[in-house]
């Protein structure tokens, strides 16, 4: 049975809630003192109660916490592994944060090889007809947001920018990649990755990103701690 979750808060559609507006992502990594469901979503109330219109958040049972503590909607995925395809890699993580209750399932959606077998279209197809839930391709490059639109995604994220060998690692959001993707695509594309300052999220708002995620700026406090440590 298909959950498409079309009002997911106040009536509204995710894709209209979402719209030219900011999305934090509540993470913290293994080992780390603030990596427990509940701390997660209480973060995420704290993001939302200072204006965040959509949470994305990693883990399926990070996922749960976050949308049991907000009415906004949520955007899911689960890392398994650090290198290669480790964002929701599999059909099987897929399914498992939509049924967590995400509104958004986050996948890796560059050309690489899936652990799985699968293609991503194959992925995505089989993802939207078991839960009906809307699909992020976190893309590395324009050649992968070409196939991911081509798959079916619903929307494309340069999450991976700088971190696939195919484009330089920029020191903040990779800007040039939004525009060369906006150039030709339709679909929505979120800004995210190395968004440290409200600036350069105003400025890839302004050039056209339909939502902007920032993670380790707001949520990451070990992060920015180490910041104003090495500037003194």
């Amino acid at each position: 049975m298909t959950d498409p979750r079309p009002t997911p808060v106040n009536g509204r559609s995710v894709l209209d809630a979402m719209r030219g507006r900011l999305t934090v992502s509540c993470q913290a990594y293994p080992g780390e003192p603030l990596r427990d469901p509940r701390t997660t979503g209480q973060m995420a109330r704290a993001v939302v109660a200072g204006g965040a219109a959509a949470v994305r958040a990693q883990g399926i049972e990070d996922v749960k916490a976050v949308v049991a503590a907000v009415d906004v909607p949520v955007v899911g995925l689960w890392k398994e592994g650090a290198s290669g395809v480790f964002i929701t890699p599999t059909l099987e993580h897929a399914l498992a944060v939509a049924r967590a209750g995400a509104h958004v399932v986050a996948l890796d959606g560059t050309r690489r090889p899936r652990p799985d077998g699968r293609t991503l279209a194959k992925t995505v197809e089989l993802l939207r007809a078991e839960t009906g839930v809307l699909v992020m391709a976190d893309c590395g490059s324009v050649d992968d947001a070409r196939a991911a639109e081509d798959a079916g995604a619903d929307l494309l994220g340069t999450t991976l920018a700088g971190y696939t060998g195919e484009r330089p690692k920029t020191e903040g959001p990779d800007l040039e990649l939004l525009d060369e993707v906006l150039a030709w695509s339709s679909l929505p594309v979120v800004v995210e990755g190395r968004v440290h300052t409200p600036a350069q999220a105003a400025a890839a708002l302004g050039r056209g990103a339909f939502s902007v995620c920032v993670g380790t700026a707001i949520t990451h406090p070990t992060t920015i701690t180490g910041w104003f440590v090495d500037a003194l």
